[in-house]
C-alpha cells in the first residue's frame, strides 16, 4: 500500500465521514502541493480559495511565527494590536466608513451578518432575509437555511425560519420575495458552490437600488470571492456598488481560520456590548497573518494579476469548449472559473488529478478552478496541457 492509502485507512476509522479524501497532502510551495508519496500537483483549488498568496509564502510564515512567539491568544475582553490594525485596514480598504466584527470562519461571519440584520430590523418587526437560489452561505443551521440549495439542507429540519429565496440575476424574482418582514438581501457577487455564476452588472445595481428604496440592508458574501480573486480586492468593487455589509474568510488569513464581517457606517454600532461574541475572533496570530496577506496582495498587485491570468485561463478553456461537444460553457470572473460539462463533473476532476492537477466541482456539472493568484504564465501553460490530456482521456479527441 502507498502512504496515501495507509493514512486514509486510519483517517476513515477516526474522522467523521463528512469528507471523502483520496489524497493526503504533506507540503506545499507556491502553486503546487505534494502528497505523502511525494507526487506533486498543481493546486487549482487553493485549499478551496484560501491560498491566494501561494503555499509557504515567506511573508505570511514569518508574520505567523513572530506573533506566535509573542502572544498566541488574547481574550476579546482585551484588545490586541494585530486585531486593531487589521480592522483599521479592512475599513480603509472597503471605503464604507464602518467597523468590523471578527469570527473564525465564513459561516460564522455570515451568521454574524444575519444576526446584525435582524437586530437592525427588530425595532420595526423585520427579520426576513432574501437569499438566492443556488447560493451558498455556510453549514451552521442559520447559514444552511440561508443557502438556497436543498441538497445540503436534507436531514436538518426544522431549519430556522426567516429566509426567502429568489432567482439569481432576476431582479423581478427578488422584488416578489420581499414582504413587510424583509430586512435584508444577501447574495454572492459570484456564486461559488452553486456553479461559478457571476452576478450581472444590472442585477447588482438593481439590488442596491431596491435596498435603498425599501430601507433594506444589502449583504454581499465575499467568503470565496474576497481578497483579490475576482480582479478587485472585494468582488463588489468590480461592480461599483457598495453593500451595507460584506463578509470575508478563506483567503483572509492565508490558511489560518479567520472570518470577518465588515459593516458600513449605517450598521457599525448595531451590535452593542455582549450582543454578539467570539472567543477566538480576531486572534492575534490569525490577524497578523491577515495583515501579511493584505500587504503581499497589495505589494504584488494580485487583483490585477487575477484579472489578467483569469482572462488567459478562460480563453484557453473556451478553445476546449469549442472543440468538445461535451463541454457546454466556460464562465467566471478573475481567477474564479467554472467549466460546465454535459454530465458528471467529478469524472473530469478525477481525470485532472491523475494528470497532476487538482480542481473542484461546483454543483454536479461544473468543474471549478481556483488557482493561487501567484500563478505564472508558464505554470498556466503546463496546467492547460494537463487539462488537454484529461479531456482527451475522458471525452476522446
Amino acid at each position: 500500500m502507498s502512504k496515501n492509502a495507509d493514512v486514509i485507512d486510519i483517517y476513515n476509522g477516526v474522522v467523521m465521514p463528512t469528507y471523502t479524501p483520496s489524497l493526503v497532502l504533506y507540503s506545499g510551495k507556491g502553486v503546487t502541493v505534494a502528497d505523502v508519496d511525494g507526487r506533486k500537483y498543481y493546486d487549482f483549488t487553493s485549499g478551496i480559495g484560501v491560498h491566494t498568496c501561494g503555499y509557504g509564502n515567506p511573508a505570511i510564515a514569518e508574520a505567523i511565527a513572530k506573533q506566535a512567539a509573542q502572544l498566541t491568544h488574547a481574550s476579546n475582553l482585551f484588545a490586541n494590536v494585530p486585531q486593531t490594525a487589521l480592522a483599521k485596514k479592512l475599513v480603509e480598504l472597503s471605503g464604507l466608513g464602518g467597523k468590523v466584527f471578527f469570527a473564525n470562519s465564513g459561516a460564522e461571519a455570515n451568521e454574524a451578518a444575519i444576526k446584525l440584520a435582524r437586530k437592525y430590523g427588530s425595532a420595526t418587526g423585520r427579520y426576513e432575509v432574501v437569499t438566492m437560489k443556488n447560493g451558498f452561505h455556510g453549514r451552521t443551521l442559520a447559514t444552511l437555511a440561508a443557502t438556497g440549495q436543498a441538497w445540503c439542507q436534507e436531514g436538518y429540519d426544522p431549519l430556522p425560519v426567516g429566509f426567502a429565496y429568489a432567482d439569481f440575476n432576476d431582479l423581478e424574482s427578488v422584488k416578489a420575495a420581499i414582504t413587510d418582514k424583509t430586512v435584508a438581501i444577501m447574495l454572492e457577487a459570484v456564486q461559488g458552490e452553486g456553479g461559478v455564476n457571476p452576478a450581472t452588472q444590472e442585477f447588482m445595481e438593481g439590488v442596491r437600488a431596491l435596498c435603498d428604496e425599501k430601507d433594506l440592508l444589502m449583504i454581499v458574501d465575499e467568503v470565496q470571492t474576497g481578497m483579490g480573486r475576482t480582479g478587485t480586492m472585494f468582488a463588489w468593487q468590480g461592480y461599483g456598488v457598495q453593500p451595507d455589509m460584506f463578509t470575508l474568510a478563506k483567503a483572509l488569513a492565508g490558511g489560518l481560520p479567520m472570518g470577518a464581517l465588515v459593516g458600513s457606517a449605517k450598521v457599525a454600532d448595531v451590535f452593542t456590548a455582549s450582543s454578539h461574541a467570539s472567543t477566538f475572533g480576531g486572534n492575534p496570530v490569525a490577524a497578523s497573518a491577515a495583515l501579511a496577506v493584505i500587504g503581499f496582495t497589495e505589494k504584488n498587485n494580485l487583483p490585477q494579476k487575477a484579472a489578467e491570468m483569469g482572462r488567459l485561463l478562460i480563453e484557453a478553456l473556451q478553445e476546449k469548449v469549442d472543440a468538445y461537444d461535451q463541454l457546454l460553457e466556460v464562465r467566471g470572473k478573475g481567477m474564479m472559473v467554472g467549466l460546465v460539462v454535459d454530465g458528471d463533473a467529478k469524472v473530469l476532476v478525477d481525470a485532472l488529478k491523475e494528470m497532476g492537477l487538482l480542481a473542484l466541482t461546483a454543483g454536479p456539472n461544473v468543474v471549478r478552478f481556483l488557482p493561487p493568484l501567484v500563478l505564472k504564465e508558464d505554470d498556466l501553460e503546463e496546467a492547460i496541457d494537463m487539462i488537454s490530456d484529461a479531456l482527451d482521456n475522458v471525452y476522446g479527441n
